[in-house]
């Protein structure tokens, strides 16, 4: 359990450019670029997009820059260029319920050349159906049909009219009406008031005539009607007769045309056989007009409008399955929706304007999404859960219930729909789920979890060397040099604090290469080279180092209290670590502490007042019952204890300087001073034992600065858990300082160790608890303790007053 203290070697990893293989990394350009440290998820990933089985979606989850989108993207390519094309999605007119359109799916391809043969049938008809009825032969017939009608209906009128005249009627046809008028005897039309002059008798016998006239007239149009009848439907008959050879001969074309298997054969050809039935029920339409015809033009159109192709998904293009990225997921464009235009306050709409959302065209195929942008709608994280669990896409409009003028809707035919999800996210959010939704974890069954970082060795640097080349091809960059890219690497290293290990987050590195290469650009080089990566890195700091700057004048001119000379007792500069999320430094903070006798045992003053985290009050706590079991011959403590961090306003949480606060404390009781010069951090157990704590690097080089600025005097440097010794990757700067003596890292594993680098005296503790050694720091302490107790005792049962009397 001795103090170990490092050397210059042991502070940072140095990785050598020889070592990396190339000179620079155009060498690297036509290698291929491996998942780089993530081979447990390029395992989940290949398998989940090879199942392909329902509910084996995957659900993505790393921190962001960890290439999780850009890896998960290129994984879904590659799986989807083995797979099949998926087919085509039509929508057709139901000529049933017009409210709701027939989905119709064919084979990659044949949902363009349906919809280009139906125009083309459409614009055909237009042309021959008029010339086939504007044909001799045709007009010859119908005239004879028209002929054979009239000559029965002028034979039937002939009668009609002797019976009219028998009886001093006039008859005559006007406006499509029989109309009569009564005659005098001089063959001209009576006026009603010459009728109201003629004898009541006359006038009696007119009014029998006019009532038998007219039941006479009903029975010859009751005969002349089912003749009209059945001269239109001989000429519909006629009209057929002629069309139907040639409309026939279309829709056999549009059917040899389709030459591939389809799956729904037998809908279309129900569908086929439903547009040459409308089309023959509508030839009066097709005849002959005028240009000026508009109402039979604009009822035309009409019907050739439902004979149109909705073509809502065409993977003509396509080689393999779709991939879709989805990165603005909206309801309408995730599930289809239906387009209206307005007409007298009105909605209306048909089949032609129903538009496909993602999903129907990632159907055979693969679909990427973000959960955040899932969460942010309730409506269409629900919507997306009952596809899952129906597997069929119907849809539908959201809200269309409140739509404030009249809407003539549709409900397009539900759709089958087999896609794979790609789900991305936090760690966070899928536990969050898991625990909310279990139905959430039957639907995802593929975890695909990206690493934050890696084992380094010679394979991922040289991945690392290959993912740096792509990079320069892809921006235009200059390429790095071998010891740009080893400088590169050594960075990684420093991003996760581990000699060991290197960051994942590719995203940073991509940021440091394009910074690097324009510092390249401005000194005119081909290369980029160490001195861009090291200029990169200050100008970044340099932007970002406001704060600490602030903080490290407030040292200097003495408004933050940080002693780094001398010995003190009962005070100690402990190490903290500011992460304002953009950028992360160390500041030296003073713990100090008071002891005295009484019963109230330690405080922690940020505790009290409600300024510390619960991780924080757990260490104090640990030191607090290891302090107790240090001294547990002398239970109960008769102590009064108080820890404070001072000048600290923002709160304290972490348990990393809980050494500190232990070292202050034993400092107190034993009236020992502790070296002003040595900071501490770390977190210690029940037994003593020091605990490795975080942002190790930033703490050392902060605390390395206020002494820079004080001034080196070679006896200043910090003591840090020895189990965070390979996570050391401290800059050049303070290595310098380690290598001339100026400054010291000292590593302990146990309190003892620590406890006698920062007094120069034995700490007296032993395996076995009890009385300690009187020079030695617990046994120093013990002393205190003990007169605390006597002074308590003393305090709790005072001595009572000897009264002397006179006899």
């Amino acid at each position: 359990m001795s103090i170990n203290h490092l050397t210059p070697a042991e502070l940072r990893i140095t990785i050598p450019a020889d070592t990396l293989g190339f000179t620079d990394t155009s060498e690297l350009v036509g290698d291929v670029l491996p998942w780089i440290g993530q081979e447990r998820a390029e395992q989940a990933a290949r398998f989940g997009l090879g199942m392909e089985q329902a509910d084996y979606n995957l659900f993505v989850l790393g921190e962001v820059g960890s290439g999780r989108s850009s890896l998960i993207r290129q994984a879904m390519l590659d799986a989807a260029a083995s797979r099949a094309v998926p087919p085509d999605l039509c929508y057709l007119h139901n000529f049933d319920v017009p409210e709701r359109p027939r989905a119709l799916r064919l084979p990659a391809g044949e949902g363009r050349l349906l919809r280009q043969h139906m125009l083309q049938m459409m614009k055909s008809l237009q042309t021959t159906i008029p010339q086939q009825l504007d044909s001799e032969d045709f007009k010859a017939e119908c005239a004879r049909i028209t002929k054979t009608y009239k000559d029965e209906e002028a034979k039937a009128y002939g009668e009609l009219d002797i019976y009219a005249e028998a009886r001093n009627f006039t008859l005559h046809r006007e406006s499509g009406h029989l109309v009569f008028t009564l005659r005098g005897k001089k063959g001209h039309a009576l006026t009603e008031i010459e009728v109201l002059a003629l004898p009541k008798e006359k006038r009696a016998q007119i009014e029998r005539d006019e009532q038998d006239l007219r039941v006479e007239i009903t029975r010859f149009l009751d005969k002349t009607r089912p003749m009209e009848r059945v001269m239109n439907e001989a000429l519909a008959a006629l009209r057929r007769q002629v069309v139907k050879p040639l409309l026939e001969h279309e829709l056999q074309d549009i059917r040899v045309s389709l030459k591939k298997q389809i799956k729904d054969s037998v809908k279309l050809g129900a569908y086929l056989e439903q547009v040459e039935h409308d089309v023959l029920e509508n030839l009066e339409l097709f005849k002959p007009m005028d240009i000026d015809d508009d109402i039979r033009q604009e009822a035309l159109g009409k019907v050739l409008s439902r004979y149109r192709v909705n073509l809502v998904v065409d993977n003509s293009g396509l080689h393999g399955a779709p991939v879709i990225i989805e990165d603005n997921p909206q309801f309408r464009s995730m599930f289809g929706s239906v387009e209206y235009q307005t007409e007298n306050e009105v909605l209306l709409t048909d089949f032609s304007r129903i538009r496909a959302g993602s999903l129907h065209q990632a159907h055979g195929g693969f679909l990427l999404l973000h959960l955040r942008d899932l969460l942010s709608d309730e409506l269409l994280w629900e919507k997306l859960r009952r596809l899952l669990r129906s597997g069929r896409l119907q849809i539908e409009e959201p809200g269309k219930a409140f739509t404030p003028i009249a809407t003539v809707s549709l409900e397009p035919e539900a759709v089958d729909v087999d896609v794979k999800i790609v789900l991305i996210g936090s760690r966070e959010q899928y536990y969050q789920l898991q625990e909310a939704d279990p139905e959430f974890a039957r639907r995802f069954r593929v975890k695909v979890d990206f690493a934050e970082s890696f084992s380094a060795n010679t394979e991922t640097r040289r991945a690392s060397a290959i993912f740096v080349a792509h990079k320069c091809r892809e921006l235009g960059l200059p390429h790095f040099s071998a010891a740009a890219v080893a400088r590169l690497l050594e960075d990684g290293h420093r991003e996760v604090d581990d000699q060991s290990h290197q960051s994942a987050i590719f995203a940073r590195t991509e940021a440091l290469l394009t910074e690097s290469a324009a510092f390249c650009r401005a000194r005119g080089g081909t290369l980029v080279e160490t001195t861009d990566i090291v200029a990169a890195h200050a100008a970044h700091t340099l932007r970002h180092d406001y704060p600490e700057q602030r903080m490290q004048e407030a040292i200097i001119r003495g408004e933050l209290l940080i002693s780094v000379q001398g010995e003190k007792v009962g005070q100690l500069n402990g190490l903290s670590q500011i992460d304002l999320g953009d950028y992360r430094f160390g500041m030296p903070v003073r713990l100090t502490a008071r002891t005295f006798a009484g019963e109230e045992g330690l405080v922690n003053i940020e505790r009290e007042v409600e300024m510390s985290g619960p991780i924080h009050d757990k260490g104090v706590l640990i030191l607090q019952h290891y302090l107790s079991a240090l001294f547990a011959h002398l239970a109960p403590l008769a102590l009064n204890a108080s820890i404070v961090f001072e000048q600290e306003y923002n709160g304290v949480e972490g348990d990393s300087a809980s050494c500190a606060e232990l070292y202050v404390l034993l400092s107190a009781l034993s009236g020992m001073p502790l070296k002003q010069g040595i900071a501490v951090t770390g977190a210690v157990n029940q037994h003593g034992e020091i605990l490795p704590v975080g942002g190790i690097n930033e703490k050392i080089e902060g605390y390395f600065r206020v002494c820079a600025a004080a001034g080196l005097n070679g006896k200043q440097g910090v003591l840090i858990p020895q189990r965070n010794s390979r996570h050391l990757m401290l800059n050049h700067e303070v290595i310098r300082a380690v290598e001339q003596g100026e400054f010291h890292i000292y590593t302990a594993s146990h309190i003892s160790s620590g406890i006698e680098l920062l007094t120069g005296a034995a700490s007296g503790m032993t395996e076995q608890t009890g009385d300690y050694a009187a020079q030695t720091v617990l046994g120093q302490a013990q002393l205190t303790l003990r007169a605390y107790r006597r002074a308590f005792q003393d305090a709790q049962h005072p001595k009572t007053e000897r009264k002397h009397t006179r006899g």
